[in-house]
């Protein structure tokens, strides 16, 4: 089993923490590998330090679903101190805030894709802490996908949005501590940065091999199954397709009522590293709810081989070519951008979303990216901590 950074933090005690007023971006899944909060352990190992906890998208214990959901600020019960919520009226924390802290610290477990938005949240205090002056630390954490793999196409600087804020592929193979010196170095932030990084973990590894428990990060990522598959399917979420909220699957589960599943199986060139289940499935909230969906669920055979970003261009080319008349692209808003269509931002390029929905060949879309990935293996190499 590795050492994660909480477990480090609070046992190695840096002189860099001594003394300071701590301030914790955490949530329900920022434990320990024996379930223990961060903020208690935090609260242990630093008496009388920890001053205040600061939440992301989803709220402290994850309660808010799907995307525009904000939670307010409260105070923790067991602490008696205040949260204050990072996906509110805004999404920044306040100079106010961050009168109360020396030490902004960071723990909480990114999935390894580019739209879930806790990078963005680190990104949006990194650059507050820098302007007030304020010291940030990242207790690193697994990618739950692996460090090896990169894969999808480079985020457009025009595309930019609360759902990507770097010109990164969707399956980025970098862990949180790394997005933040990657965040140092392209923004030119002057901030003293402290990454505490994990014993034992290598790049190869998937959630799985690191031996930690799982605790669903947000409301729709109950398992690495889900995190596994994310990196394509989040796409739907920009499509009036259902992505599986609703269900107990979400996002490994897909479909609409319209959906001709023998067309798409028939057109899909093969079931490589994964098969395709036909599922009819009732969503009880989100797209489609209350009526009967026919779909899929994907069974992945081979997690390290596997390519979500590509099988989920793939079904929405060929979906998009088969139901025509009825497949469309879901409207705005999303993720506070009012204007521009949610797909282009969760793709990341307007070109590769218009080839989607021409029913491009899948040869086509895959040769696109192939080039961005290569690149971005090679830009990366100054942020990699392991």
């Amino acid at each position: 089993m590795i050492q994660t950074g909480i477990e480090r933090f609070c046992q190695e005690k840096p002189g860099w923490a001594i003394g300071r007023r701590i301030g914790l971006l955490c949530n329900q899944a920022s434990v320990d590998a024996k379930l223990r909060h961060s903020r208690m352990l935090i609260n242990s190992a630093f008496p009388g330090k920890l001053k205040a906890i600061f939440s992301p998208q989803h709220g402290l214990f994850s309660e808010k679903q799907d995307n525009m959901k904000e939670s307010g600020h409260e105070i923790d019960s067991a602490l008696a101190i205040p949260v204050f919520s990072l996906y509110e009226r805004s999404r920044i924390p306040s100079q106010q805030q961050l009168d109360l802290i020396d030490l902004f610290v960071v723990d909480l477990q990114d999935v390894g894709t580019r739209v879930y938005t806790y990078i963005w949240t680190l990104l949006l205090a990194m650059k507050a802490c820098a302007k007030a002056g304020v010291a940030l630390a990242v207790l690193d954490r697994p990618n739950p996908l692996g460090g090896s793999v990169v894969e999808g196409n480079i985020l457009n600087e025009d595309l930019y949005s609360f759902v990507g804020m770097a010109p990164v592929p969707m399956r980025h193979g970098l862990t949180i501590g790394e997005i933040a010196t990657m965040f140092v170095s392209i923004y030119g932030l002057d901030l003293e940065l402290h990454v505490v990084r994990m014993n034992g973990w290598n790049r190869r590894m998937l959630f799985p091999d690191t031996g930690l428990p799982w605790v669903l990060p947000s409301p729709n990522m109950p398992t690495f199954d889900t995190a596994l598959v994310y990196p394509g399917q989040v796409m739907l979420e920009g499509t009036n397709l259902s992505e599986g909220r609703g269900t107990t699957r979400p996002f490994e589960i897909f479909g609409a009522p319209y959906l001709d599943t023998d067309e798409v199986k028939r057109q899909l060139s093969c079931e490589r590293d994964f098969l395709l289940r036909e599922q009819s499935f009732e969503p009880t909230f989100n797209k489609w709810k209350g009526k009967r969906c026919k779909g899929f669920q994907i069974h992945v055979t081979n997690p390290y081989s596997f390519s979500p970003y590509r099988l989920s261009l793939d079904l929405l080319s060929i979906i998009s070519r088969t139901c025509r008349s009825d497949f469309s692209w879901a409207p705005p808003p999303y993720e506070y951008e009012y204007e521009k269509l949610p797909a282009d931002l969760i793709i990341g390029n307007k070109h590769i979303r218009s080839m989607v929905e021409q029913g491009q060949e899948m040869n086509d879309l895959h040769g696109l990216l192939k080039e961005d990935e290569r690149n971005f293996l090679e830009i990366r190499r100054p942020w990699l901590l392991y």
